[in-house]
């Protein structure tokens, strides 16, 4: 029976269409080619990118040049451009500024074959100490409203480049999607006096039915009112609403439930295309009692129709329970889609 669930952040309604229900292996994909040829983020191209703003490599190596294990360098085709002003301005009715903010990628290996399910626990913290460098280093800087790192991994999701990479933009507004939690949480907050992310974190490891993994530190799951077939959210258990707060202890844990997440995903659904978006408050100190940095996977695994553009909902033809139990059940070093092909 197709049921309506709630978003409790924004309220937003969601579709868990039962009659439509898919099996993991219905959402399988035709394999990517890889393209092959040059590649800009390899080892020892580092010439053809943008000079780069940030790298992890030996002392005794020069900018640029061969023996990093991380680079941050600046998008070759910026979204913004951070010589502008953030000027604003009229046009008849409609309100408008210039292009201002900063686009970066994280180039978060030198290995052009892997992916951050497949990395070793310790090159997937480098990549989480790269996001928290670069955010502290853009969200100082004047003009700046909010600072959004995300990943496209694969075609499908946007990515342009098969080299393992994720990117960072820095904008003068806050976002719309961030806007709308932060007003969301607020209003539960007013009336509950709770944070509704640690709500959300406390009826989860209550149920656990939607529980993908659970560390000290983490917890990752599917939401009760799940957009997509396997999104999957990350959520540090102690109450914290800026990513910037991150403690050097809390790293490891993210990395650990990040880079297994990730694999799970990558083996039970055989390497799909999939964004993943860090939503952080903005450093007003807005959303301190209220609000909760997380991290949101969305595989691409169905598309948007005209329904979902039309209303606002979203048909969701896999229940979050069902995804999580399979997730769950992938264990680390299980063989890929050995569940699959039974």
């Amino acid at each position: 029976m197709p049921e309506l669930r709630k978003d409790p952040v924004i309220n937003r309604w969601v579709i868990i269409s039962t009659e439509r229900a898919k099996r993991p292996h219905d959402f399988m994909l035709p394999k990517e080619e890889k393209k092959g040829g040059f590649c800009p983020f390899d080892y020892g191209n580092e010439h053809t990118t943008p000079p780069e703003i940030m790298a992890f490599r030996p002392a005794d190596t020069e900018p640029n040049t061969p023996g990093w294990w991380i680079r941050v360098v600046p998008n070759k085709f910026p979204a913004l451009d951070p010589s502008l002003e953030p000027e604003r301005y009229g046009h008849g009715m409609y309100d408008a500024m210039k292009g201002f903010g900063a686009h970066e990628v994280v180039i978060e290996t030198a290995d052009h074959n892997t992916n951050m399910a497949l990395m070793n626990l310790k090159q997937v913290e480098e990549i989480i100490w790269a996001y928290k460098h670069r955010y502290e280093a853009l969200i100082k800087r004047e003009g700046i409203k909010y600072v959004l790192i995300f990943k496209n991994h694969g075609s499908l999701a946007g990515a342009s480049l098969e080299h393992p990479h994720s990117q960072i933009i820095a904008t003068p507004i806050v976002p719309k999607r961030v806007h709308e939690e932060l007003v969301g949480s607020r209003e539960y907050y007013s009336f509950k006096e709770r944070c509704v992310f640690c709500d959300m974190i406390n009826q989860e490891r209550l149920e656990n039915a939607r529980v993908v993994e659970i560390n000290d530190d983490f917890i990752s799951f599917e939401p009760f009112a799940s957009r997509f077939p396997f999104e999957t959210w990350i959520m540090p258990r102690r109450h914290v609403h800026s990513f910037k707060d991150i403690t050097d202890s809390e790293i490891k844990g993210f990395a650990q439930i990040l880079r297994n997440t990730l694999y799970k995903i990558y083996v039970g659904l055989d390497n799909p295309p999939y964004n993943f978006m860090l939503h952080t408050a903005p450093e007003t100190g807005e959303g301190s009692e209220y609000y909760h940095w997380h991290l949101e996977i969305v595989p691409r695994l169905t598309k948007v129709a005209g329904f979902e553009w039309g209303s606002g909902f979203y048909i969701n033809p896999t229940p979050p329970e069902e995804a999580a139990k399979f997730l769950r059940e992938i264990k680390p070093g299980e063989q890929k889609l050995n569940k699959l092909k039974e």
